[in-house]
């Protein structure tokens, strides 16, 4: 009996267990509300079934509800916030508080193609947030990006609607071309991003290493900046405005001499020359030029977004809108932005969608440029009885009233812009693990242009001497008008599968093959005519070629050009209980520019990983460390952007001409000599870096040196062939550019209500030319820009100034260049001989600089927030170019004061004369360093409590002030101490750049 009650007891007892499990594996609906720390309510939260697909999102007031197993656990997760998993236990209300996320490792960065976790990167990946990039009034979103990450060079122009010069991690060939960052919007290729809306940017990632980049092929090769554009927030419908309104004003003019100052050198200038003096009587104002073609100048932008999701559908609508007066007077640039983003979720299997963006510009530029205020002499009043004066005799030929010129050509060019870009996608899962994701794009430009010569005025000549004072015009001018049409085109297509699989044991593989292929060509019409019998209205509507008759000059020019590239690509990511990586791309590529011997190549990179932080030792016995990783990666990828299209197929010329009886012939010649051997420039970068988080993730630290050689660089020289000199392309080069790269972060909340980060960056770039040429002594020379073995590309060579020749004593111990007198400029017998020439032009540095650094503070106190945001370069040299010209007698600059008068005056400025050519030749006179640092931005802001919003129906408002570029710390005497970057062979000059300005804004973000 008793056998047989405990054979029923455990019977019993089983059926209970098994009924409980049952009981626990039945679904249960689970409802519940999802707040921050603040208690306030989080829409758009992803409520998860852990080890499912299956979820929900949070609606606008944060509420939820989920069918889920009993047993099971629900995984919220929303960006900006930590992950939360909370059991079910069979509870049917589960309410969740989601702290702010301080740990980045779980961020998600463009890795091409794709996707990954920050942690599992192996390469070197930057990523900035689109909050950072708004925090700036720009029109151009790229700007806002100078100073946040390190090996990034970004170099401005202060010109409305002007794009600035990127550099990625130094300099890798000679060519201009060859050198431009790829951008990648939404995954289309791109060469600019000036048409996006800064307000509609989540996240710029920036990829600067060469395993990272691989997978994007010789489009790539120069580092990738990938812009990943605002989508609709799932679960609600939203409205936000953001508008900012600013003033922007020069703070650092090139300092000029006054009235006073001119009499003072110019009279001096003329007694050393032996001329007789000027006669002032007529020129007795005090005008600064500066002053009267500048202004204070008003920028606008806005942007405008509605968002909705529907139950299968998402759609977002974003219009932006510009408007940027320039600082120099009748300039102004609009820039007009609407986009359309589409996502439908057909099933659960399939989601196709689009992204149509449509931008137009318009740019009124100033036309008569920033020089002539700089070279018009003070002494000259604007106007007399109503009409603009001319210049002095002795620079009257060469340069007018800059008054006058800005008010004739006043509103005489009108530039507009139309583009369309946009693609269509469709992703299809399948077999559970797969997904195959197929994109087309399109990108259309259509740029066109017309301008106007208007007549002259009636000016005053002002009397000199025995001259009298008189009115002219030349009636010898004629108008003439002007038209210009570019059309670009691109065509783009990318084709993937992808494997993702989470396998047991904590193996981890993503898979990714694909075929990618780019078609893009431009056209490009201009034509001037100039009438002879009738004068053209100042009216735009008449600005048009048909205008004069056909029979009159006529100038005109066109041309154009293809390429196409393709690529076939696999890239595969492995990762080991989250300890170990592994990252692996291979490319086959080909482009259209060479022959098709050479066309195709094929590159790949590979990239380790080790999650030290991961390991139980590592655990057991080391405290305070949160996360270490350290990394390393290999690539090789090539670089076409530097080769003309076609050099295999024989170019000619029509450069000369002869004559046979009264007739004269068009000689045809060829413009290259072909290289059917021709290759693409191939680089290989090394990177070795350590990620670090401690301190309870309160400081961060990304550490990474690499080295990156560009091999077979494309050389350009002349070469003699059958009847003459031929122009000749050839792979005969190596650069190398070596450098570390720091990313510090330190993050922490005091209190309650505080909280605050501070975030410095650095780094150093070395480049260096190891070989260049068919020759041992082959240098590229473009004026005092010279690339050769063993120095920096482009660097500066000229004379080195060691003083002032002071007496006839000081010339006849010293070294003497032909010509040199006393007073003048003594330079650096460089190489001994005794003699000073051409030979003893040396190295005066480089226009790129080899240091860059930057910092940003944050500070958050209830609802105000706070950034301070710096940056700077160093270790580069600006050529201050506008102070050469000797083609008239311009204005001075200020350290003209202290030129040369007698023995001991001076030991730097050499005596005031212009016809010692001597002191024009290029040296480190006139070189200055570049070295700066800028207060970049400033911004104060405040958010209002949502609970007090919410009873008006807003949900978020937020109202800002800002200053940028308040104070630049340098000693560059020129508007800006920005790098000069343009082409890398000829870069560094600065002729009166304009000028980066400080802006001072007020705004405010509102969101309903």
């Amino acid at each position: 009996m008793k056998k047989i009650f405990t054979e029923l007891s455990v019977l019993a007892c089983f059926c209970l267990l098994l009924l409980s499990d049952v009981a626990f594996a039945q679904n249960v609906t689970v409802k519940g509300t999802v707040k921050d720390d603040q208690n306030l309510p989080i829409p758009g939260v992803s409520v998860l079934i852990k080890g499912t697909s299956n979820g929900v999102q949070t609606d606008a007031s944060g509420n939820y509800s989920i069918s889920a197993p009993g047993n099971g656990t629900l995984v919220f997760s929303f960006i900006g916030f930590n992950n939360q998993e909370l059991p079910i236990s069979n509870k049917t209300t589960i309410n969740v508080t989601l702290l702010a996320s301080t740990n980045d490792l779980q961020q998600v960065v463009v890795v091409g193609y794709g996707t990954q976790r920050k942690r599992d990167v192996t390469g070197t990946i930057a990523s900035v947030k689109g909050e950072e990039i708004e925090k700036l009034t720009a029109t151009n979103p790229i700007n806002a990006l100078q100073g946040k990450v390190p090996g990034l060079t970004i170099s401005n122009n202060g010109a409305p609607g002007a794009a600035p010069t990127v550099r990625i991690r130094g300099i890798n060939s000679t060519g201009g071309g060859a050198v431009n960052p790829l951008y990648i919007v939404d995954g289309q290729m791109q060469e600019n991003i000036d048409y996006l809306n800064p307000n509609d940017i989540e996240s710029i990632d920036v990829l600067k290493d060469a395993s990272s980049v691989a997978i994007y092929g010789l489009k790539g090769a120069n580092g990738v900046i990938a812009v990943t554009t605002k989508r609709a927030a799932k679960g609600k419908t939203t409205v936000n405005l953001t508008s900012a309104v600013g003033l922007q004003q020069i703070n650092d003019r090139i300092d000029m001499v006054d009235a006073d100052g001119f009499k003072k050198l110019y009279s001096a200038q003329l007694a050393n020359i032996n001329a007789a003096p000027f006669d002032y009587t007529n020129y007795n104002a005090n005008t600064d030029w500066q002053d009267l073609i500048f202004r204070s100048a008003v920028i606008n932008t806005n942007s405008l977004s509605i968002s909705n999701t529907g139950e299968k559908s998402t759609t977002l609508i974003n219009l932006g809108y510009n408007d940027q007066d320039g600082v120099m007077k009748y300039s102004n640039y609009k820039k007009f932005i609407a986009r359309l983003n589409e996502e439908i979720r057909v099933t659960d299997k399939i989601k196709i969608g689009a992204n149509l963006t449509g931008f137009h510009w318009r740019n009124e530029p100033n036309t008569s440029g920033i020089t002539n205020a700089l070279w018009a002499a003070p002494i000259v009043p604007v106007q007399t009885n109503g009409l603009y004066n001319t210049m002095p005799s002795f620079q009257r030929a060469q340069v007018g009233n800059p008054v006058y010129a800005m008010e004739r050509n006043r509103n005489t060019s009108i530039q507009r812009g139309y583009r369309v870009s946009g693609n269509l996608f469709a992703e299809i899962r399948f077999l559970k693990d797969f997904t195959l994701n197929s994109t087309v794009y399109t990108d259309l430009g259509f740029n066109n242009s017309r301008g106007y010569s208007p007549l002259p005025f009636r000016t005053v000549n002002l009397g000199e001497g025995a001259a009298p004072t008189e009115t002219v015009i030349d009636n010898s001018v004629r108008t003439s008008v002007n038209q210009r049409a570019d059309e670009y085109r691109k065509y783009q297509q990318d084709h993937t599968i992808t494997y993702n699989k989470e396998l047991a044991g904590g193996h981890k593989i993503t898979a990714v093959g694909g075929f990618n292929s780019v078609y893009e060509s431009f056209t490009r019409l201009s034509g001037s005519r100039r009438d002879t019998t009738i004068n053209v209205p100042n009216n735009p509507n008449l600005w048009y070629l048909n205008v004069i008759n056909q029979n009159n000059p006529l100038a005109n020019s066109g041309d154009g050009e293809e390429e196409s590239n393709a690529g076939v690509f696999f890239r595969t990511s492995y990762s080991y209980k989250d300890k170990y990586l592994f990252n692996g791309t291979i490319r086959r590529d080909g482009n259209s520019k060479l022959a098709n011997q050479n066309r195709w190549k094929t590159f790949g990179s590979i990239g380790l990983g080790w999650v030290a932080s991961e390991e139980t030792f590592f655990k057991e016995n080391i405290k305070g460390i949160n996360f270490l990783k350290i990394r390393g990666a290999y690539g090789s990828l090539g670089n076409g952007g530097n080769i003309p299209n076609n050099l295999f197929e024989v170019g000619l010329t029509t450069s000369s001409n002869a004559v046979f009886g009264d007739q004269i012939y068009t000689a045809l010649d060829r413009a290259y000599r072909v290289n059917p051997n021709l290759r693409y420039e191939t680089i290989q970068g090394l990177d070795l870096g350590l990620d670090l988080k401690a301190l309870n993730n309160k400081l961060s630290a990304e550490v990474t040196y690499f080295d990156k050689k560009t091999k077979d660089l494309l050389t350009t020289y002349t070469q003699l062939g059958e009847t003459g000199s031929y122009t000749f392309y050839d792979n005969l080069g190596t650069v190398t550019n070596k450098g570390v790269e720091i990313a510090l972060g330190w993050n922490d909340q005091i209190g309650k209500d505080f909280s605050y980060s501070i975030n410095p960056n650095f780094s150093y770039t070395a480049n260096k030319v190891v070989a260049i040429g068919n020759t041992v002594n082959f240098q590229i020379t473009n004026g005092i820009n010279v690339t050769e073995t063993g120095k920096s590309i482009g660097y500066f060579r000229g004379y080195k100034q060691v003083g002032i020749y002071q007496s006839a004593a000081d010339m006849e111990k010293m070294p003497v260049m032909a010509g040199s007198q006393i007073g003048d400029i003594a330079y650096a017998d460089i190489n001994g001989d005794g003699v000073i020439n051409t030979d003893d032009r040396t190295y005066l540095g480089s226009p790129f600089p080899p240091y860059a650094y930057g910092l940003s503070i944050t500070l958050n106190y209830k609802g105000f927030d706070a950034t301070i945001d710096g940056q700077g370069f160093a270790g580069h040299k600006i050529y201050t170019q506008r102070r050469t010209q000797v083609f008239a007698t311009l204005n001075y600059e200020a350290n003209r004061l202290n030129a040369w008068t007698a023995p001991g005056s001076t030991n730097i400025e050499p005596i005031l004369d212009n016809t010692r050519a001597n002191n024009f030749l290029f040296s480190d006179y006139y070189v200055e360093p570049g070295d700066y640092f800028r207060l970049r931005n400033v911004q104060l802001g405040y958010t209002f409590n949502r609970e007090l919003l919410s009873k008006i129906g807003v949900s978020k408002l937020r109202l800002f002030m800002s200053g940028q570029n308040l104070k630049t710390w340098s000693k560059t005497t020129g508007y800006s101490p920005e790098a000069i970057l343009g082409n890398p062979t000829t870069s560094g000059a600065d002729n009166g750049l304009y000028p980066i300005t400080a802006v001072y804004t007020f705004g405010l973000n509102v969101t309903f």
